[in-house]
């Protein structure tokens, strides 16, 4: 059991505790909060309360977090993109519409189902439901993922994302024709207050997000730009290409709906590097964009 204390700040008081939780912690649904208070796991205090207690200046709050329940993951076979995989680490190429991890309701199908049939030695630091599994990418975002075989390699792949000293960077469509050629997005990631299911640019309860991009081509609505992440926030590239007027093609979340020819934002991850945690060596890895990608380039090359 995890045991987790908070303070409220002066800017905080008035807000309901289940929305205060959910925000402090992109991970905890606001529902998953609401079952933690209601089982008395939540105290602020030293006081049990209910799901709608208003949070006031400088409440003491603590949380009981109760080890998750063993789910059943099952093992599928799959025929899954490897492009690189020794005894520690193996770096997959992620297609798109595909989910990384289980979730309760959603077991099958998931990434790290194809990765236990392929394999038996994946890292247990992230639990049942994330085992390898360092950092991921949206279902709809296609490309390259490292995966740690063993906790040496999972502390040491997550100890260079601290450190921002892994390589990531992704090719995507924005709407707008961006007419610097490079640029550099600093704003911090927290959860959208009103849409819990969104993350938006926020000074509250927010985390340091830094953004680079370069552009690649211009069309007349259109512009094919390269982001590298110095952070790695949730739906970072999508969040801050939406925060600058330029949200990418295809994005259901973030910007206009069905505007190309696309099954989701056009986003892919394509490159990828690190220092291996046995060898020392730095390693880099770079995975075409998808066919469905590719082609609505080409349209849009002939088009303009």
């Amino acid at each position: 059991m995890d045991i987790i204390e908070l303070q409220v700040s002066e800017e905080l008081k008035g807000e309901r505790i289940d929305k205060f939780l959910s925000t402090y912690n992109e991970e905890w649904s606001r529902s998953q909060v609401q079952l933690w208070i209601k089982d008395g796991s939540v105290k602020v205090n030293d006081q049990t309360i209910k799901t709608n207690y208003k949070c006031q200046s400088e409440d003491k709050i603590v949380i009981s977090i109760p080890d998750p329940e063993p789910l059943d993951v099952v093992a599928e076979h799959m025929d899954l993109d490897i492009y690189y995989e020794d005894q520690d680490v193996l770096v997959v190429n992620k297609p798109k519409g595909m989910v990384v991890h289980p979730a309760p309701g959603h077991l099958n199908g998931t990434l790290v189902n194809g990765l236990m049939a392929h394999c038996d030695d994946l890292s247990g630091i992230n639990g049942v439901l994330r085992p390898g599994i360092v950092h991921r990418i949206d279902k709809d975002t296609s490309g390259l993922l490292m995966v740690a075989k063993n906790d040496m390699a999972h502390e040491s792949l997550v100890g260079q994302l601290v450190n921002k000293t892994v390589t990531r960077r992704y090719k995507a469509i924005v709407h707008g024709t961006i007419p610097h050629d490079n640029g550099t997005i600093n704003a911090p990631i927290g959860r959208d207050k009103v849409d819990r299911q969104s993350m938006t640019v926020t000074n509250v309860s927010s985390k340091d997000a830094v953004t680079h991009f370069h552009v690649i081509d211009r069309f007349e609505n259109f512009t094919f730009i390269e982001c590298q992440l110095e952070t790695g926030r949730t739906h970072q590239i999508r969040v801050h290409m939406k925060y600058i007027g330029y949200p990418l093609a295809g994005d259901p979340k973030y910007g206009p709906k069905k505007t190309l020819p696309l099954n989701g934002q056009a986003l892919h991850a394509g490159v990828l590097g690190f220092i291996h945690p046995r060898t020392n060596e730095y390693l880099e890895f770079e995975a075409p964009l998808p066919a469905e990608f590719e082609q609505v380039l080409e349209q849009m090359k002939k088009n303009r």
